[in-house]
């Protein structure tokens, strides 16, 4: 028997999105920029798509733009902003527990002149808006928090946090990391506050390599790429129709009946957790339950280094992840982990678990028999 429980890295598609990939590239073909027939029959594909991500955000067409995915919505959205606001100064705030596409750009923009204010999060990673409303100061031009985590589950209180910048600078631009919130929650750009927020599709059960950046109405961002102008110009290049019109069928299905697909994550959520913490040695990091995301559980096992423990759960067919996907190729202490204090005995011996709609209860209690058996014998062997 397979588990895949790492749908926080990626996630299996729809049929229906496979299906609407595959027409793109044998039927649909054309170039959106083409005054053709078949460029308008491509641009009416990435235009339908547009509207269903609008709809469900319930903000305009024209704040949509598709980008290649999560890390360049977040790149466009954090280094656009910083260079289009500069001459009305050089602050921004971010949190100790963003994920790469976020605090590389950060980094990036500290080369650059920025000061970046790293806010600290409590053991479950949740930031204390005090301490946000201290670090704003009149240099402030951004703030970027990220809606949930995607090593240990937790969910930031976005609306009070744009209600603290509001209320302490209202010109100040808040950036939102919503790839593991997107999907999972009912997000309401306008009433929460957010004016900038990214999304990737392949997390929602749709293709990779494409993704959007809302961007509210009136913000002044820059573009990264430079071109044909396409996109309103701050985005050039030819769009990806093919992933463009999966994504919008993605963005269709994840959100038909979506309190009943949340609450099903959260029934499979609840079963691993309870499951694993029935087992010697365990403990998990982040809020547990209904206080965190539907589908992330991070655990770490005593005794038993993680990098040992995802191969031997993956020769018994469990597959899991060590962290953040995108951070595997560089592996490094989890920043996340140790942002929420994690003892350093465990910082290597984590594990994230990860749920998606195609997961199913079997595959639950499979995951957690396998950890069961293979536990003790790991724990023997480093023992001898």
């Amino acid at each position: 028997m397979e588990a895949y429980l790492d749908n926080s890295a990626t996630t299996q598609a729809f049929q229906s999105v496979c299906d609407k990939v595959v027409q793109m590239m044998s039927q649909d073909y054309g170039n959106p920029s083409s005054l053709h027939r078949k460029g308008m029959e491509a641009e009416q594909h990435v235009r339908a798509a547009r509207e269903i991500i609008a709809g469900s955000l319930r903000v305009s067409e024209k704040e949509i733009y598709f980008t290649s995915g999560g890390t360049e919505s977040n790149n466009l959205a954090i280094v656009g902003t910083a260079m289009a606001n500069r001459r009305a100064g050089n602050h921004i705030i971010t949190t100790s527990i963003e994920h790469a596409s976020v605090s590389a750009a950060m980094g990036f923009l500290e080369e650059q002149g920025f000061v970046v204010t790293y806010l600290p999060v409590d053991q479950y990673g949740i930031v204390d808006l005090r301490v946000l409303e201290q670090a704003i100061c009149k240099d402030t031009i951004l703030v970027s928090v990220m809606y949930v985590n995607n090593e240990i589950g937790s969910v930031q209180p976005i609306e009070a946090i744009a209600q603290v910048i509001r209320r302490k600078k209202p010109d100040v631009l808040f950036h939102v990391d919503a790839i593991q919130a997107y999907g999972k929650f009912v997000i309401r750009p306008r009433r929460q506050g957010i004016d900038l927020l990214a999304a990737s599709g392949h997390k929602i059960h749709g293709p990779k390599g494409v993704g959007f950046l809302y961007v509210r109405d009136k913000v002044k961002i820059r573009p990264l790429l430079f071109g044909g102008g396409q996109q309103n110009g701050l985005r050039s290049g030819t769009e990806n129709v093919p992933g463009a019109a999966g994504l919008g069928e993605a963005v269709r299905e994840i959100y038909k009946n979506s309190e009943l697909k949340v609450d099903y994550l959260y029934h499979l959520k609840e079963r691993f957790t309870k499951g694993v913490l029935a087992l010697e040695g365990t403990r998990i990091n982040g809020p547990l339950y209904r206080n965190g995301a539907p589908h992330i559980v991070s655990v770490s096992f005593d005794g038993v280094r993680s990098e040992v423990l995802l191969h031997a759960l993956e020769d018994q067919g469990v597959y899991a992840s060590a962290g953040s996907a995108c951070s595997s190729h560089h592996p490094m202490p989890s920043a996340t982990l140790k942002g929420i204090s994690v003892e350093k005995e465990y910082l290597d011996s984590t594990l994230r678990f990860s749920f998606g709609a195609f997961t199913k209860m079997e595959e639950i209690d499979y995951a957690v028999e396998t950890l069961g058996r293979l536990l003790p014998v790991l724990r023997k062997f480093k023992r001898m």
